[in-house]
Order: structure tokens, then C-alpha cells, then sequence
């Protein structure tokens, strides 16, 4: 088990404590669980796309694609995934994962990380209808340059830590 995991348990137990004494234990557990059962298609998706991903696509392609050999190219490559990503963290972070584990550099994850975050073409509609098309053309354009740049500074420096 690891620290992120002990803390979030942690946290779970305290906050079941207190929900306890204000008699809304109950209550807290049921919302819970519904939001469980919600999430967990998109979270078995999530984790079957990225076992496919590794078991699939061959290591030969992400090291020329998306390995430290591919450059600014993978992390253009990196960018414009994360930018096509839908979902939430429960979808990106296990693809993140996946190109990680299958010989990805550092520079192509922190691009894709960076413009799922950033960029997130799927989001755009939400955007534009909830805070008007100025606006999100703005945001969107402000932060076009993040990304690659996150890849970039990420390869350059801390490529030969990991």
C-alpha cells in the first residue's frame, strides 16, 4: 500500500468518524456509493484502454513515437493527445500511465498531462456555452504554448532522473 493510499483511507475513516456523531454516517455512505457505482464504467474503461494501450501497441512504435529519441516531434505527438483526451483524471492518468510504462519520455507525459489539463478539445463545447466563445478562445490560445513547453522543460532537465 502506498502513502497516497494510507492517507486517502485515513481521511475516509476520520470523516466516517464525524459523519458518525452527527448521525449522517449513513447518509455520507449512500452518496458514496452511488458515486461509485456512477464513476466505475468510466473507470473500468479507463484502465481496460490503458492495459490494451501496453499490451497492444509495440514497444518499437513508442520508442520511435514517444520515446527520448522522438524529440519535439513526440512531444507535439504527447500535446495533441492530451488535447483529444475526454474525461476527467479517471481516464488521462491511466493512459498517462500506460504510454509511461510503455517507454514514453518524460517530455511526451508531461505534454500529455499538461494539454489534457489545459486544452482539453472535448471540454470546448462546455466552455463556450457556459462562458461565451471570447473567452474561451482566449483561454485556449493563452495557454497553447504550456504544453509543449512543460514537455520541453521537462525532457531538458529531468530526462536523466528517471
Amino acid at each position: 500500500m502506498n502513502a497516497a493510499t494510507i492517507v486517502m483511507v485515513v481521511l475516509a475513516l476520520a470523516l466516517l468518524l464525524i459523519a458518525y456523531f452527527q448521525s449522517s454516517a449513513l447518509a455520507g455512505l449512500k452518496i458514496g456509493g452511488t458515486t461509485f457505482l456512477q464513476t466505475l464504467p468510466i473507470l473500468l474503461a479507463a484502465f481496460a484502454i490503458a492495459g490494451l494501450i501496453q499490451a497492444l501497441v509495440p514497444k518499437e512504435f513508442v520508442a520511435r513515437w514517444l520515446g527520448k529519441g522522438a524529440g519535439i516531434k513526440g512531444i507535439f505527438i504527447g500535446g495533441l493527445a492530451g488535447g483529444l483526451t475526454p474525461g476527467g483524471p479517471a481516464v488521462s492518468f491511466p493512459i498517462a500511465s500506460s504510454i509511461w510504462k510503455s517507454g514514453a519520455s518524460i517530455g511526451v507525459v508531461v505534454a500529455y498531462v499538461a494539454a489534457w489539463a489545459l486544452w482539453s478539445l472535448p471540454r470546448l463545447p462546455y466552455e463556450i456555452g457556459l462562458i461565451g466563445a471570447k473567452f474561451t478562445l482566449i483561454r485556449f490560445l493563452s495557454t497553447l504554448i504550456f504544453p509543449p513547453l512543460a514537455g520541453l522543460i521537462a525532457q531538458g532537465i529531468f530526462s536523466k532522473f528517471v
